[in-house]
């Protein structure tokens, strides 16, 4: 039996967005006002979702319980088994030393907790976000801030806030071939409209990001070295997603940052080195303000020993990245298994699609090519090389399973809640609320990817939310769709700061449990302001010369 969706049930789309907006708005206020625990507050979300669904827009009850259980298990894999892993190899290297090595080797190239945000948030995240995606990025950097002394809502919120301008590129271009492929545009023309809007926010963003730890009068002190991290990422993603193609933007990109910086840590160094690792929205304190001290040294074969977890884990995670080793893993095993009682029999309607379309809910246990599955690869191979027994290492994965059990809960959960809003329709009501904006459309849409990412927690499960509606939309109102197909995706990079799998994993990165609240608090504004920022680009680029000039038609 099918069910078709309705968008709005009350034939008031005042009403109908209001009880589609409920669900997160319950889990939002749960977490973010009333300090409730992620869990229970996703779970408070989810039945939220499951009554709304079942009473407001009269989805089956099986149905919508089965669209739950199906998004539950795409939260253990593949946002979960991330999680685990990479908190496992943290472990790992925490117990044996080598880590508090990394921290020094670190603090080698600068002292100053600024830059070693702008390497380690910023351009080290962004080559995660470019092999990897899914949650790794924050995962990483967030483990090696917290390890470097940062404190846990830095090491959370700030790791969120780097990992914007790299995601609409992310896991060698997926968001971008997932838009293309499932809604009819062009790859190469959308993939270069991509590279016109968000290399303004990579420069941008590491701005950002050291006022939004240092304020105002510490981002300046170190303007020079802002620049450099941020240019050097946004002339390459510009000239490889202009010339090149999607897949290796960030890696490119993050590779040039990483490489620039450094290089010109060499003949520059900020005259006070800042080492508070606490955020501070106000100016240094003379007691902050110090020259810097010499680092701790170590030698070489320690060095090398504490960086081989973190290589072993960027070559192996990139490797699983590659198209054709994924192809044959997945070859070996992969099996599909389609949610009885809702695959396919979920009917989506126009307008969102231009006819009656099923919604297929097949879930594929990819487990081999997982990039949870390679990060547990590059972590058993660093435990034998830092010469942990068999014996250890099973003890310390267990240990990790029972330290991140209440988070791997809460991804479950939150994945429930978001695959529930997919397949009842209240997502869709949302995104047609912004879509009526007429002139505003530009603006607006940009937002409605924002919303997407923030809702659904991927910038590829946004792009096949909303790409379609992108591209009707822009028809209707005589824009042009890559322009807005374009801005889906950029729009919704803003979004991954406070989708709520996010920041669940930055919590667990940080070992900072329960303070979910606390980091959604802090990254709302950066959020929906560069989210703003960005839908007032694409207006620009929509109807403004020269910026109208950039659109590729």
């Amino acid at each position: 039996m099918t069910w078709q969706q309705i968008y709005d049930p009350f034939s008031n789309m005042l009403i109908s967005t209001t009880l589609a907006a409920l669900p997160v708005v319950v889990m939002l206020a749960a977490l973010g006002f009333f300090h409730i625990k992620a869990h229970i507050a996703a779970g408070m979300g989810l039945i939220t979702a499951l009554l709304v669904a079942i009473f407001a827009y009269g989805m089956p009850a099986d149905m919508a319980g089965r669209a739950a259980v199906f998004g539950g298990f795409t939260g253990l894999l593949p946002i979960g088994w991330i999680v685990l892993n990479i908190i496992f190899l943290h472990q790992l290297t925490e117990q044996n030393g080598s880590f508090r090595v990394l921290q020094d080797s670190l603090s080698g190239i600068t002292e100053d907790r600024r830059i070693q945000l702008l390497l380690i948030a910023f351009s080290f995240g962004a080559f995660f976000e470019g092999a990897a995606g899914f949650g790794t990025p924050v995962a990483v950097t967030a483990a090696i801030l917290i390890g470097l002394g940062f404190s846990p809502l830095a090491a959370s919120g700030l790791s969120l806030i780097a990992n914007t301008a790299p995601v609409a590129f992310g896991a060698l271009g997926t968001p971008v071939i997932t838009l293309a492929k499932v809604h009819g545009y062009d790859l190469e023309l959308v993939t270069a409209m991509i590279g016109r809007q968000l290399p303004f926010f990579s420069v941008l963003v590491p701005f950002w990001l050291i006022w939004a730890f240092a304020g105002r009068k510490g981002m300046w002190e170190i303007w020079p070295a802002i620049l450099v991290t941020g240019a050097s990422f946004a002339i390459p993603q510009y000239l490889v997603s202009n010339f090149m193609g999607p897949e290796l933007v960030d890696i490119i990109a993050a590779l040039v940052s990483m490489a620039c910086l450094v290089a010109f840590l060499r003949v520059w160094q900020p005259k006070q080195i800042w080492t508070s690792a606490s955020l501070r929205g106000k100016d240094l304190s003379a007691e902050e303000a110090k020259p810097a001290q010499p680092p701790v040294r170590h030698s070489r074969e320690a060095l090398i020993a504490a960086w081989t977890p973190w290589v072993i884990l960027s070559v192996v995670v990139f490797i699983w990245g590659l198209p054709p080793v994924k192809g044959w893993l997945n070859s070996l095993f992969a099996p599909a298994y389609p949610m009885p009682g809702l695959h396919n029999l979920v009917m989506k309607v126009p307008p969102v699609v231009p006819s009656v379309h099923p919604e297929a809910a097949v879930y594929t246990l990819n487990l081999l090519s997982a990039t949870g599955t390679a990060i547990l690869l590059a972590a058993v191979i660093s435990a034998f090389v830092m010469r942990y027994g068999p014996v250890a290492i099973v003890r310390t994965f267990f240990k990790t399973v029972w330290l991140v059990k209440y988070s791997l809960l809460t991804i479950v959960l939150m994945l429930a809640l978001g695959t529930l809003t997919r397949y009842s329709g209240t997502d869709t009501t949302l995104g047609l609320a912004f879509a009526n904006t007429g002139v505003l459309y530009p603006f607006f849409g940009t937002l409605m990817g924002w919303l997407g990412v923030a809702l659904t927690g991927s910038d590829t499960a946004s792009n096949v939310l909303f790409g379609g509606m992108q591209k009707v939309a822009a028809d209707q109102l005589g824009l042009s769709p890559n322009l807005m197909g374009a801005a889906n995706s950029s729009g919704g990079v803003m979004g991954k700061m406070i989708d709520a799998q996010s920041i669940v994993v930055a919590s667990t990165a940080t070992r900072w449990f329960n303070h979910e609240g606390d980091i959604l608090r802090y990254v709302f504004f950066h959020s929906i302001a560069l989210a703003c920022l960005m839908g007032i680009l694409v207006t620009l680029q929509a109807y403004v010369w020269p910026f109208s000039a950039m659109v590729v038609r």
